[in-house]
This record gives C-alpha cells, sequence and structure tokens, in this order.
C-alpha cells in the first residue's frame, strides 16, 4: 500500500485533485460572471500551460534525463523554457489549473491556484532543488542566481 502511495504522490495526479475540487466547486456553487470572457482567458492559459509543458518535457527528454520527481537529474537543463523558469513544468501545471477554473467560472477555487503552487514547492519542488545541488553545485547555484524558481 505504501509503494502504491508513493506512486500516486506526482505531481499530475495533485493537479488531478485540485482540479477536481474546482470543478466540485463548480457544480455546488455555479457562477454565472465571467462568460464568454473566461472561456476565451482559461482556453489561452489552458493551451499555454499544455505547450509551455510539453516544450519543457521535450527539453528534458532531449537532455536524456529524467522527468520523474525524486530522481538525481543526469544532467542539469537550461535551455528552453529553463531559460526563464527553473520549474516550466510545474509553473504549467499552475497555468493549467488557473485555465480550468476560468473555463469552469469556479471563481471561489481561485484559492486553489496558489495553494496548488505551495504544496508542489513543498512536496516535490524543495526535494528536487536539494538533489539537483547535490548533483552540479556550484552550476547549479549560478543558475539558481539567474533564473527564479517559477519565473
Amino acid at each position: 500500500m505504501a509503494r502504491l502511495l508513493h506512486y500516486l504522490d506526482l505531481p499530475p495526479v495533485w493537479l488531478a485533485l485540485f482540479a477536481g475540487l474546482a470543478w466540485a466547486q463548480s457544480l455546488a456553487l455555479p457562477f454565472a460572471f465571467l462568460g464568454r470572457a473566461g472561456d476565451v482567458a482559461g482556453g489561452l492559459a489552458l493551451a499555454f500551460g499544455l505547450g509551455l509543458s510539453v516544450w519543457a518535457a521535450l527539453g528534458v527528454v532531449l537532455a536524456r534525463t529524467s522527468l520523474i520527481p525524486r530522481q538525481r537529474p543526469d544532467r542539469l537543463v537550461v535551455t528552453g523554457p529553463y531559460r526563464f523558469s527553473r520549474n516550466p513544468i510545474y509553473l504549467a501545471d499552475a497555468v493549467i489549473l488557473l485555465g480550468l477554473i476560468l473555463i469552469w467560472d469556479a471563481l471561489p477555487s481561485l484559492i486553489l491556484v496558489p495553494l496548488f503552487s505551495k504544496l508542489i514547492e513543498w512536496r516535490f519542488i524543495r526535494r528536487e532543488e536539494a538533489l539537483i545541488h547535490e548533483a552540479f553545485g556550484p552550476e547549479y547555484d549560478a543558475y539558481c542566481r539567474q533564473v527564479g524558481r517559477w519565473i
């Protein structure tokens, strides 16, 4: 059971959980505030988030290192979207969540975006940063001075 929970403790699972909460809120407490504007803004955010996620994942795959959280990377990826964010896939996840909330007109669920970001930082980013620092030391420190955790 513990092994199953370990495999379920992954960022996409957390994203699905938070999205599910937003969707449930949209059903239980529906708003008709944003309308078409929310659909457009949400669709743009969703498209941006998905595109950013694919671009960042492709950069990791092409660098021949691991995409899996908690695994020590073989290479430090600093190209593509990693020039602007040390965590573009997690940033993309937050933008995807925002897009869904806007599409569903689930305005009270906007609070979930910073909560999701903090949870991801606490559950994954801090550990990954420690592994990357251990693997790349001064090279990673220099990168961190140039590129922010989120943007």
